[in-house]
């Protein structure tokens, strides 16, 4: 297998859909026979990030391509950036609007926990244009 490639469009202010795409990624990797280890922190890093984009940025597009020791997920969305990448990777530190939190989201551990589950995470963020995320996930072998 050289690579599966996927892509989803993440629906703006949407809490019912939001990760649709992390749990039919999930499902597909499942499928191809991935470790679970695996499987599990590409579907927690993925779901925030659509969760980040369900709540600041309207919605976006995620890019997922499956290789036989990684996978790959690029998420773009067209947003307003985010102002301070610092600030924004502290744990608890949210812009998250009350009625946002009130349903509970948006207690600030959305990119905490996606470089945390990642073993590489990238932004390339600009106020007033969006944020392109990438993240990688390696994998150590498949399930037997």
């Amino acid at each position: 297998m050289n690579s599966i490639q996927l892509q989803y469009t993440v629906p703006g202010d949407d809490f019912t859909r939001a990760g649709e795409a992390s749990s039919e990624v999930k499902r597909k990797l499942k499928q191809l026979g991935y470790d679970s280890d695996a499987i599990r922190r590409v579907a927690i890093a993925m779901y925030e990030g659509e969760i980040n984009m369900v709540i600041h940025a309207g919605g976006g597009e995620a890019q997922v391509r499956i290789y036989p020791d990684r996978v790959e997920i690029e998420l773009i969305d067209h947003g307003p950036g985010i102002a301070d990448v610092e600030k924004a990777m502290q744990e608890g530190y949210s812009t998250a609007p009350d009625n946002v939190r009130s349903l509970g989201f948006g207690a600030g551990m959305g990119l905490p926990n996606m470089k945390k589950y990642t073993d590489e995470m990238r932004i390339d963020t600009e106020v007033g244009r969006g944020t392109t995320m990438f993240l990688l996930v390696r994998v150590k072998g498949k399930a037997g």
